[in-house]
């Protein structure tokens, strides 16, 4: 008897119905970390549950055998931490507790892997999911509708259905959580579009100094012809530490190093005490983050210090951006860890591109160095809970050129428009990556500007400076309109006749 196969619309809309559970309950923002986890742990114990029955198959019911051979397993779970043993437990009165006991033994048993992934979330918690009553009620009710979602490999149509429906939740919870959604997510199409830009090669170092959940690294490690480089990432929140976390499992990159931290502030992808070198760069830095600078704070007072030499890896040496817009922080941090022939592409807002003081000090220095590849304009309202539109800045070590392309991608026509946020549809990545590619001057849409010009324009790269848009209206035909307005006139005239007329029949 054929067993059902789930294909990829399937396993999303059966996890999608499984967040009914909280909804109304509670915010998008704190359940998703539940759902998320969850879909790890039935990933994990099916893999785990249909290789076992296949060495049992294999080995003729041999127990001894089998469970030394599920030894070297990608990842290992004792009998109490897997899906099946938590679902036989869910009338437990202390299912939160039972939840919490085996994801710290998933953990134990996986430490070199798993260490620290689930510190993040409590399955007991009455402040979260509220008393006890209540708590045990969701759990149970959110254990029955994963118990109801075969993740056995054998039982999906593809091999990445697991991992599309993780970046499908997360996208969902990003949407839903507006501002918030986009300190965790960047939205797929830009992800795509950005791994397009960098060209990802094979035995590359991939690195996102501010991952997130780690949509930019998988998109561009995917690119990888041979499926053979190196990820690196760091985030400072905790939480969407662990998504990345388990984002990169879901998508089979095992080895990938995602740190827990603040960059600016501490940095931790170091090579003999300096900051590690990457040929590819991509990131979505919070737009005009608040308060960067606050790890480099005087012990004391709090004072400002960064001009005092505070930074051992002087990242900082071309100007320190304003407290209050932490843009160009990110990208002198990433240009510092770019490599010989590294290439490197940054999401921002359009500020970067204009704003002076210190920022405009730091774009002359990096024009001067000739490290800036191309400027290429987004759509407004293309992320989650920011309006504005975005750009995004190729940069690269070592150019064989001495010019910047500049690209409009955010006239009408070259997106969808949605209610409540735009995109960029298949076709509009591939007329921004030929562009790109092609790298010269077309109408209204792309231009190569010389660094003279650049120069000229005292450094600013707003982009409407070098792409003209400008479409020019019709001459007005002035007598054409004078008779249109007098076969108006005329016509009004005839009708009020005619009102006149059958207002008198009618006595009025």
């Amino acid at each position: 008897m054929n067993e059902k196969k789930w294909t990829q619309d399937e396993v999303n809309q059966s996890l999608w119905r499984a967040c009914d559970t909280f909804r109304g309950k509670i915010d998008s923002s704190l359940y998703k970390d539940y759902i998320l986890v969850m879909l790890f742990v039935k990933y994990l114990s099916d893999i785990y549950k249909e290789h076992k029955e296949s060495l049992l198959k294999k080995y003729n019911g041999d127990i001894e055998m089998v469970e030394r051979q599920m030894r070297y397993e990608r990842f290992v779970l004792n009998e109490h931490a897997s899906f099946d043993y938590i679902y036989d437990k869910r009338t437990a009165t202390n299912i939160g507790e039972i939840i919490n006991k085996s994801l710290a033994d998933i953990e134990e048993e996986n430490k070199a892997k798993l260490r620290g992934v689930f510190r993040n979330i409590d399955f007991n918690s009455e402040v979260v999911l509220g008393q006890t009553k209540e708590r045990n009620a969701m759990l149970k009710t959110l254990l029955e509708d994963f118990s109801k979602i075969d993740l056995r490999p054998s039982r999906l149509t593809g091999e990445d259905i697991i991992g599309n429906s993780y970046e499908y939740l997360i996208s969902n919870f990003a949407s839903d959580a507006g501002k918030k959604g986009g300190e965790f997510f960047t939205p797929s199409e830009v992800s795509e579009l950005l791994a397009r830009l960098v060209k990802p090669q094979d035995n590359d170092r991939i690195y996102d100094p501010t991952c997130g959940s780690g949509s930019l690294l998988i998109r561009a490690f995917k690119k990888v012809p041979s499926g053979k480089a190196q990820i690196y990432g760091q985030e400072r929140n905790g939480q969407t530490h662990s998504l990345s976390r388990m984002n990169m499992f879901l998508h089979q990159i095992d080895d990938a190093k995602i740190a827990w931290g603040d960059t600016i502030a501490n940095p931790l992808h170091l090579e003999n005490d300096k900051l590690m070198k990457f040929q590819v760069i991509v990131a979505n830095p919070p737009f005009s983050l608040d308060k960067w600078a606050i790890g480099f704070a005087g012990e004391s007072n709090g004072d400002f210090k960064m001009e005092e030499g505070l930074d051992p890896y002087k990242r900082f040496s071309w100007g320190v951006p304003p407290k209050s817009t932490g843009d160009y922080a990110f990208v002198l941090h990433m240009l510092n860890s770019l490599s010989e022939g590294g290439r490197m592409g940054v999401v921002l807002p359009h500020g970067v591109l204009f704003r002076g003081g210190s920022e405009g000090k730091i774009r002359q220095k990096i024009v001067e160095m000739n490290l800036l590849d191309a400027v290429i304009g987004l759509p407004a309202n293309l992320f989650y809970g920011v309006g504005i539109p975005a750009t995004i800045l190729i940069f690269k070590q070592n150019r064989n050129r001495n010019d910047v392309l500049f690209i409009d991608a955010s006239q009408d026509g070259m997106y969808e428009r949605g209610k409540s946020q735009n995109k960029l549809r298949p076709e509009d990545l591939v007329r921004i990556t030929d562009a790109y590619n092609k790298y010269e001057t077309s109408e209204k849409f792309t231009y190569v500007s010389t660094i003279k010009e650049i120069i000229k324009n005292d450094y600013n790269l707003n982009i409407p400076r070098y792409v003209d848009t400008f479409e020019e209206e019709e001459l007005v035909n002035l007598q054409e309109i004078k008779d249109n307005v007098n076969i108006i006139k005329e016509e009004l005239a005839t009708i009020e006749e005619k009102m006149k007329m059958y207002l008198q029949e009618l006595g009025l």
